[in-house]
């Protein structure tokens, strides 16, 4: 018994290793290209008198380190589907199952993701939660700014998914992927996404939605949709009329005269 044991932990750590690699490398590229967008528009930042880029190192020093956790939450899943340790086997993959998979994973990410992240505003469990939070003006390198604990519950999605959902491995990389471009633009502070899309009667949300959740807290616990905290009531009163004001901005620009060599 102890042979096997030994036998998958090292045919594991070779994906754990890969996949965490992965993740950090995703986390400093997106993180430097964002900047580079943003540099050009100060006046898209939302916290307009807030600079949350004090915290940059401190950020980046909590975010490999949790990184840690939420590569193994994604590399556990990808091991167990392989080696077919689950209650449902994935569908064969094609093209239907995958943009259906994919469908439902991200419909299911976002339900565990928005009373996961009630549960961790508890006053149980706050306490390892508050580091994400003191980010208040969150930056592309407070993504995985989080405490172990807060990063496990969070991103285990990704280990348990496979064992109830039959999603084939390729989706939830697709997945994870998606989760990680969304998460680092929805905490960039950094508005371009503004649009009636993102407001009522959409469920879509764009980078105020979650802003609004660090600086004020008590709203906008949801990652993808809006649908969950419309429903319990703890979407913030002000997110609409704030996207409509940066809406406003984006026809600003839409029809100032250009200017020669920009």
């Amino acid at each position: 018994m102890l042979d096997q044991a030994l036998a998958n932990l090292l045919e594991f750590l070779p994906i754990y290793a890969a996949v965490y690699g992965i993740n950090v490398f995703l986390y400093f590229a997106t993180g430097w290209v964002l900047i580079k967008i943003q540099n050009r528009h100060p006046e898209r930042r939302i916290q307009q008198h807030r600079r949350g880029e004090k915290r940059m190192a401190k950020e980046i020093r909590a975010s490999v380190l949790s990184l840690t956790v939420t590569g193994g939450c994604l590399a556990g899943g990808i091991f167990l589907s392989l080696k077919g340790w689950t209650l449902v086997p994935p569908l064969e993959l094609t093209w239907w199952s995958a943009i259906l998979m994919f469908l439902v994973s991200i419909i299911a990410f976002d339900t565990w993701f928005y009373w996961m992240h009630r549960f961790m505003h508890t006053r149980l469990m706050y306490r390892f939660h508050a580091e994400h939070h003191r980010s208040v003006a969150p930056t592309v390198w407070s993504t995985y700014s989080d405490d172990l604990v807060d990063a496990f519950v969070m991103q285990s999605y990704y280990l348990f998914a496979v064992i109830i959902l039959p999603i084939p491995v390729i989706v939830l990389i697709a997945h994870r992927l998606w989760d990680h471009f969304n998460g680092t633009i929805g905490h960039s502070g950094f508005e371009f996404y503004a649009s009636p899309w993102s407001r009522m009667p959409s469920p879509m949300v764009c980078v105020t939605f979650h802003d609004q959740h660090h600086s004020r807290f008590r709203y906008n616990f949801a990652n993808f949709f809006s649908f969950w905290d419309r429903v319990c009531g703890t979407i913030d009163p002000k997110y609409d009329q704030q996207v409509k004001e940066f809406e406003k901005l984006d026809q600003k620009d839409q029809t100032k005269p250009a200017v020669p060599g920009e």
